[in-house]
């Protein structure tokens, strides 16, 4: 829709109506049943003086009907008479340029607010280049009501207000905050948030929020100092009065009478990586934009949605795409990718809006760097039956004695083929070599015969990063006879390429339970009965801390263990059965559930 030498853009003024040469960092929303779309538009400027060319950056925005066919978009776009109108624009004189950037959005009603970066460079004729001058978010408000079919129509009725800030003057507090695109996010309380990063004193990136309780005529920070090192945040409802920032590992949370943030712990999730560098790795995900489902939810009460951007090394290169997924309570579910380009990191913003999800992307063609959107009708499609499929499991589960809270992973009777244990939540499935099914599980026999489900943060199953920090892997079990060796049961890799155990659970020829930790075995003393049904989980607290419990008992007593991040490892799979045994070695598992916390 935002095309290079053809949309057409009016001005503020509508005094004139011109083509640009770009448009970046889309942003996407819903108000008023209109979508409304923004980005930057860059047009190139020739000043008279030979050396003063200079690129003018300004804010565009555009309206689209959801219930719009395509087939007539596509044609007002090419002919023309689909038009962009600038939302924010700039001064372009003879020896000044305007630049506003990273348009970051959020609805509330029909009423839109975004903010924006912008700066003013000068013209210096001395040593004839052009001086940047201070940089600040700058804060608009939109008070029209759109309507009718083609809203595009209706006159733009755009405020422009000063962003106000109450600055700390703390020390640790950051200085020359900016927006960074995506979406704000509207609290129950009609709090308005945008998530901003900006330099402390140190000179490092740190990301913040800002909010207004009066529709953008105050702003303040939040309460605190935030982690160093922590850019690109992304901001969105996960729970009703929780506010999560995916990739920067901070919390924040929303309460009616005041809003503070606070630290989620090592990572919020798989997609997240921690602040900071940690044994000398890069972080994995590039960015995040986090799509806000507005109330009431298009889906179902407690589920959202989200699209990231990952970037995969190959060959020294990287590799981007865009990927969404879906989420309700703690369960993850990946439905992308949407899209695939190599060594171009390109954003994107996703919403949903009058039953239809929309995809809007900053995408290259053979003019420049245009802005797309897409209607995702089958990945709806996916979305809608993986949460009702959630919903039909907790409501199954709610009814007995198993906990929900926190369950993120469900073997137990759908495979496929002999070689797949489904999971039940549709997010990863395990891989089962040499094993017979049963009803919820499957019995492993003889060396070999083993289940492996791998949930490596480098390979496709990012969202169990977890596991390294905390975990809960619950299994029931059934062994048929006394094997004549060791034989490894259930348990989590170290990922050392040598097979070692961070922790597991094995039984002996003489019927000892062995807990293994850290790739050492012990036997405390508590016996397995041939034949008889066990409950065995194996739990992994604050990273260090590992216990084993039999039918809820403790086998011997929790050990200290050290730390990933010590060993410099990760935790790539989790085995069910064991491929170890010997000949006679004989277990049927069933119903092995993960959660992505202790259990008590």
């Amino acid at each position: 829709i935002f095309v290079p030498q053809k949309t057409q853009v009016v001005t503020k003024e509508e005094s004139e109506i011109g083509v640009k040469f770009a448009f970046l960092t889309p942003s996407l929303l819903s108000a008023g049943g209109v979508m409304v779309a923004f980005a930057e538009s860059l047009v190139a400027i020739d000043f008279s003086s030979p050396g003063k060319k200079k690129v003018q950056f300004e804010v565009v925005a555009g309206y689209v009907n959801p219930a719009e066919t395509w087939s007539s978009l596509v044609p007002a776009v090419n002919d023309g008479t689909w038009r962009a109108h600038t939302a924010l624009s700039t001064v372009k004189e003879e020896d000044r340029v305007g630049v506003a950037k990273l348009p970051t959005t959020l609805a509330k009603g029909n009423n839109v607010f975004f903010i924006v970066g912008s700066h003013e460079e000068k013209y210096d004729s001395v040593p004839k280049s052009w001086e940047a001058g201070d940089s600040c978010p700058t804060g608009c408000g939109w008070g029209h009501t759109v309507h009718g079919p083609r809203a595009e129509n209706d006159q733009l009725g755009w405020t422009h207000t000063a962003f106000k800030t109450d600055r700390p003057t703390d020390p640790g507090w950051i200085e020359g905050t900016l927006p960074t695109g995506g979406a704000g996010a509207l609290t129950e309380n009609g709090t308005l948030l945008f998530p901003l990063e900006g330099r402390n004193n140190n000179g490092d990136i740190v990301s913040v929020i800002t909010y207004s309780t009066d529709d953008g005529k105050n702003w303040y920070f939040l309460k605190g100092i935030p982690p160093a090192k922590c850019f690109n945040p992304r901001i969105t409802e996960w729970e009703r009065g929780d506010e999560f920032w995916l990739v920067i590992v901070l919390v924040v949370r929303i309460c009616t009478s005041r809003v503070t943030w606070g630290q989620g712990g090592r990572r919020l999730s798989g997609h997240s990586q921690a602040c900071g560098s940690s044994q000398n790795r890069k972080p994995f995900w590039i960015t995040a934009s986090i799509w806000m489902p507005s109330s009431p939810r298009p889906f179902r009460k407690g589920s959202s949605c989200c699209t990231f951007r990952e970037g995969t090394p190959r060959e020294r290169k990287w590799t981007r795409r865009s990927a969404f997924g879906s989420r309700t309570k703690t369960a993850r579910f990946h439905v992308g990718p949407v899209a695939m380009e190599h060594d171009v990191e390109h954003s994107n913003a996703l919403l949903c809006s009058d039953g239809a999800l929309h995809l809007l992307q900053e995408r290259a063609n053979e003019k420049g760097e245009a802005i797309s959107l897409a209607r995702l009708t089958e990945e709806l499609k996916t979305i809608k039956s993986t949460l009702s499929i959630w919903a039909r499991l907790n409501a199954f589960f709610s009814k007995s004695s198993i906990p929900t809270t926190g369950l993120v992973w469900i073997l137990s009777d759908t495979s496929s083929g002999g070689d797949t244990w489904i999971d039940e939540y549709r997010c990863v499935n395990a891989t089962v070599t040499k094993a017979a099914k049963v009803k919820n599980g499957f019995k492993f026999t003889g060396p070999g015969s083993r289940a492996m489900w791998s949930i490596s943060r480098w390979g496709p199953n990012k969202q169990y990063g977890f596991v390294n920090h905390r975990f809960t892997l619950v299994a029931t079990v059934t062994i048929h006879q006394v094997p004549k060796g060791s034989t490894p049961l259930l348990g989590a890799g170290l990922g050392d390429g040598a097979g070692k155990k961070i922790i597991g659970l094995s039984y002996s020829m003489n019927k000892k339970w062995e807990k293994v930790f850290n790739g050492t075995k012990t036997a405390p003393g508590s016996t397995w009965e041939p034949g008889r049904e066990h409950q065995v989980a194996l739990m992994l607290q604050d990273g260090k801390k590992g216990s084993v419990y039999v039918d809820g008992v403790i086998v011997g007593s929790p050990e200290m263990i050290p730390t990933l991040e010590t060993q410099g490892f990760e935790i790539p799979q989790f085995y069910v059965g064991g491929d170890e045994g010997d000949i006679n070695s004989s277990v049927t598992m069933t119903n092995v559930f993960l959660y992505n916390r202790p259990l008590n």
